[in-house]
Formats: structure tokens, C-alpha cells, sequence
């Protein structure tokens, strides 16, 4: 009878414990350390709450099916409409160069398929991103009501104009490469402010970062990157 019990118990701890690696593999959680840790960290993204914030956003959820074993690698991965979501290195310099803080009022250019959205809001209050394919502005917005992520406001449009009704912003962050520097964009940031953006000149993009400090621009470039064109509603490039 002794025996019978404590077989019993030992099934019950292997049962309980089998369906915990089971549902952390699920959700990819040891995935996303080792991508932190060996991605991120070893190349010197050091802020802790971007660190934290990669830890919790499960990347999987923005990729496409067929590329679910490579979510967690170091590169960019095709998504519909012939974009890309960006790899996780790229994503991390551009949030850090940010400096965000939580009451920051962000605004993304280009929202894709919505992990960059998702991480801006694991560390701001407010989140605007504005993209041109109706079909990835759905399909992300599906992602973000699955992942309850209420803080992010979508738009469909054209992301050189910026979004004026919501301005000014304290933070932007652009993930499609222009030849120029936006106007608008560079109105609607907020004293203060900070904006990171792709330029692209003679084939070559360079992320721009660029500050707003007693109404004036200064700008330097911060790393050598590759990114989709920025297009109109035509799909002409800017």
C-alpha cells in the first residue's frame, strides 16, 4: 500500500513537472534568455529594462509559421507584403539609443509585424505606430490584443507624414529607410526629444540619431544598418 502511494506521488511530480518544461517551451522562454544573453548582451546592450523587456516579448509571435525555428536567431526574417521584421540586435540598439523613460509618448514609422511596437511598450505608457500595408496593420493588431498589449495605437498610412493629431512626441523610431530625414517628423518631436531613423545615400543606410534641444536638430550617424525602403501610398521610395 506504502508503495502504491508513493509511486502515485512520484507520478504526480513527473506529470506536474513535464507539463511545466512542456509549457515553457512552449512559450520559447529559454529562447529568449540565451538570445538576450548571447545576441544582446555580448554586443553591448547593457540598459537593464530593454534587456528585461527582450526577456518578455516573445519574438515567435511576430514571425511567420515557416520561420518559427529561426525567431530567436540573430537576423531579419521575411514577413508578408515583402518586408521584414528586423533582427534582434538591430532592434535593441535602436530602443536603447532611445533612452526611453515610461511616460515617454513614442511613435513608430513602420509597424511591420509588430515586435518592435510590442517592446517600445513593455517600457512606455503610450505607443503610436503608423504603416502603409493594411494587411500587416491587421495581422499585428491581432498580435497585440492576443498579447494584451492596450497601450499600443495603430494606424494605417503613409509614416513620412508622420502623425500630427498625437504630436509631439518624445521619442521616434523609424524602421524603413528614407534618402532624407522627414520634415514632419522632425517637427512633431518634443523639446527634448530624440528621433533614430535609417538614411539611406549612394546605397549605403546608416542609422541617424538625432536630438531636439532649444529647437534645433542635431543629428550624428550611430551604425551602419540594412532596412526596406520607405514608401508612399503609390509605393514609390522616399
Amino acid at each position: 500500500m506504502k508503495l502504491v502511494f508513493k509511486l502515485g506521488i512520484f507520478y504526480v511530480i513527473f506529470i506536474f513537472m513535464t507539463q511545466a518544461v512542456s509549457s515553457q517551451n512552449k512559450n520559447r522562454a529559454d529562447e529568449r534568455l540565451l538570445m538576450v544573453t548571447k545576441q544582446l548582451e555580448a554586443r553591448g546592450i547593457h540598459d537593464k529594462k530593454v534587456l528585461a523587456a527582450f526577456r518578455e516579448v516573445p519574438r515567435h509571435e511576430f514571425v511567420l509559421p515557416e520561420y518559427l525555428d529561426y525567431a530567436y536567431t540573430d537576423r531579419p526574417l521575411p514577413i508578408e507584403e515583402g518586408q521584414t521584421i528586423s533582427q534582434p540586435y538591430v532592434v535593441a540598439f535602436m530602443t536603447e539609443a532611445l533612452d526611453l523613460q515610461q511616460t515617454d509618448r513614442v511613435l513608430e514609422i513602420g509597424t511591420g509585424s509588430g515586435y518592435q511596437a510590442a517592446i517600445l511598450a513593455q517600457l512606455c505608457d503610450s505607443v503610436y505606430t503608423i504603416e502603409i500595408f493594411k494587411t500587416l496593420t491587421l495581422k499585428a493588431q491581432k498580435a497585440f490584443k492576443k498579447l494584451d498589449y492596450a497601450t499600443i495605437h495603430c494606424k494605417i498610412g503613409d509614416g513620412y507624414e508622420g502623425w500630427q493629431e498625437k504630436a509631439p512626441f518624445d521619442a521616434i523610431i523609424v524602421t524603413c529607410s528614407p534618402s532624407h530625414i522627414p520634415v514632419p517628423l522632425q517637427e512633431q518631436l518634443a523639446e527634448g526629444g530624440r528621433l533614430i531613423i535609417p538614411v539611406h545615400e549612394n546605397r549605403v543606410q546608416h542609422l541617424v540619431l538625432l536630438q531636439k534641444k532649444n529647437g534645433k536638430i542635431r543629428q550624428r550617424n550611430v551604425l551602419p544598418v540594412r532596412f526596406v525602403p520607405m514608401i508612399d501610398e503609390d509605393g514609390k521610395t522616399y
